[in-house]
């Protein structure tokens, strides 16, 4: 696997990927770092000619007023990430904290934070030598996520535990087993380290990646739902889909049909309703409006990685430092926040979807989907209780968090984003979604055994096969628990998209 090269304007999703889930080693450009020596120098004059700049030669937040001496660099740097050092569980994953260090790495790497050599390349060695800083995840008001980054920054200084060689170690010894000695901090190391929203990053880059295969997972239990119910598939005729002119929304159509290719659902309109309910008909309209949510997140993240985000901001090339508030991610946290309002539709069209595969009147099929129309199996009834409570936690997740806020610091810091809190809230979003599609897709495979011998799609034919080996026909009553989690982890795992071959 080649190295990914670092030059804080080029990083994108694909390679972030790449070094968070496959391992994948970093380095640092010679421009970048060039760019980044020549921002140190302009703080190295301006502290020389005792020009005050914040979070250098003085203090930060309600401390701006406070001196700090060229003697005590290294101390009251060192203090400012142990006093910021503040965070309460649960743990950010490895896989975040890789996320964090390498978009922080980057971002730094623009030009305009002023951190040092030794700094900037302790993350990549940290990358490259897997040592992950132990830290958990809640503190940030999402105005730079200080406390979670100074104590990435506690373990490169050696007074914060990691996980190494999959083991939690003091990070003293992970260092030295490495080969590397504590960092001494020189000026503006400390506030260059915490002063980013790296953790609100990484987590929309994880979300991301984690909502488009959702999304997917999404698509191909329709259609096995739609095989169960016999529905219409016109809706997703490209000439209809492109009357409507959004393109998220025919590329579902499309996606769908694909995965739909050779079903039986295409030989006419016999026994069919004239059209299906919404919740049928819309879905991939639905999962279209997602898409488009997507997007507009990812562009606002791209920019956001290929930038900087650091107060102040140092401009080498004009030679002097600027007070910023390029911290501020509210571009971000909006769309994060729209989409999760998205999510939730995509949340009730599947529970609309589950409870008209149990009715009868729909689909023409027993009761519940009990094999014997309730008479001695009564399958799946009491099951909406779960999948509807989800839904409603769903609902009250989707409530926006950036508007709430206190002004803190003195009340200097008068805004803030919450946009941790804001993606921590789409994560769980998410999640919740997996059991809610994983219960859909019992009732889809359900309805397409009751409806019996119908010719399936290449992609959900395989897809069904799948997941029977996985969930068994509901024959008799069980514990459904059982089926439900194992349905969970299917989409969780995207099983049915890697047998469907879509994935």
């Amino acid at each position: 696997m080649e190295k990914i090269i670092l030059d804080g304007n080029s990083l994108t999703l694909d390679q972030i990927y790449e070094v968070v889930y496959d391992g994948a080693c970093v380095e640092i450009s010679e421009e970048a770092l060039k760019r980044a020596e020549k921002a140190k120098h302009v703080l190295y004059r301006m502290v020389d000619s005792e020009t005050p700049v914040y979070g250098t030669n003085r203090g930060v937040g309600w401390n701006k007023d406070r001196k700090v001496y060229n003697e005590y660099f290294d101390q009251y740097n060192k203090n400012l990430l142990r006093s910021h050092s503040l965070c309460v569980p649960p743990y950010c994953t490895e896989e975040e904290i890789r996320a964090v260090m390498l978009i922080r790495l980057n971002t730094a790497l623009y030009g305009c934070a002023g951190l040092s050599t030794e700094v900037l390349e302790r993350y990549r060695d940290f990358l490259n030598k897997r040592i992950h800083p132990l830290v958990p995840r809640r503190s940030s008001v999402g105005e730079a996520d200080l406390a979670v980054n100074a104590m990435i920054g506690m373990s490169m200084i050696g007074e914060n535990d990691v996980l190494y060689k999959g083991r939690p170690t003091d990070s003293l010894k992970a260092m030295e087993t490495e080969g590397l000695k504590p960092l001494v901090l020189g000026p503006k190391d400390g506030l260059g380290i915490v002063s980013s929203n790296s953790q609100a990053a990484a987590m929309t880059a994880l979300l991301l990646k984690e909502v488009k295969e959702l999304t997917a997972n999404s698509n191909l239990i329709y259609c096995i739902g739609l095989e169960g119910l016999n529905g219409q598939i016109q809706q997703l005729d490209k000439s209809v889909t492109e009357a409507k002119g959004f393109p998220e929304q025919t590329e579902c159509a499309r996606e769908c049909l694909a995965m739909l290719e050779g079903s039986y659902l295409f030989d006419g309109t016999e026994g069919k309703a004239l059209q299906d309910p919404l919740s049928f008909r819309d879905s991939a309209f639905i999962n279209g409006s997602i898409l488009e949510c997507i997007r507009l997140l990812e562009m606002s993240l791209e920019q956001h990685l290929n930038h900087s985000d650091d107060n102040p901001c140092v401009l080498p090339d004009e030679g002097r430092v600027s007070v910023s508030c390029n911290f501020e991610p509210l571009n971000l946290v909006l769309k994060a926040e729209m989409l999760n309002i998205a999510l939730n539709h995509m949340s009730k069209g599947a529970c609309h979807r589950i409870l008209k595969l149990a009715d009868p009147d729909f689909t023409g099929l027993p009761r519940f989907l009990s094999p014997d129309g309730g008479k001695t199996v009564i399958g799946y009834s009491t099951i909406q209780k779960t999948f509807t409570s989800l839904d409603t936690e769903n609902r009250s997740l989707a409530n926006p968090s950036s508007m709430d806020f206190l002004a803190l610091s003195g009340y200097i810091e008068d805004h803030a984003s919450n946009a941790v809190l804001a993606l921590e809230k789409s994560f769980q979003i998410v999640d919740n979604l997996r059991y809610i599609l994983g219960m859909e897709l019992m009732h889809a495979a359900q309805a397409v055994d009751l409806r019996r011998n119908y010719k399936l799609g290449k992609c959900s034919g395989k897809a069904f096969r799948e997941y029977r080996k996985i969930v068994p026909f509901l024959d008799r009553d069980r514990k459904l628990s059982v089926d439900i989690q194992n349905s969970y982890e299917a989409v969780k795992n995207n099983t049915l998209l890697k047998a469907g071959g879509w994935l």
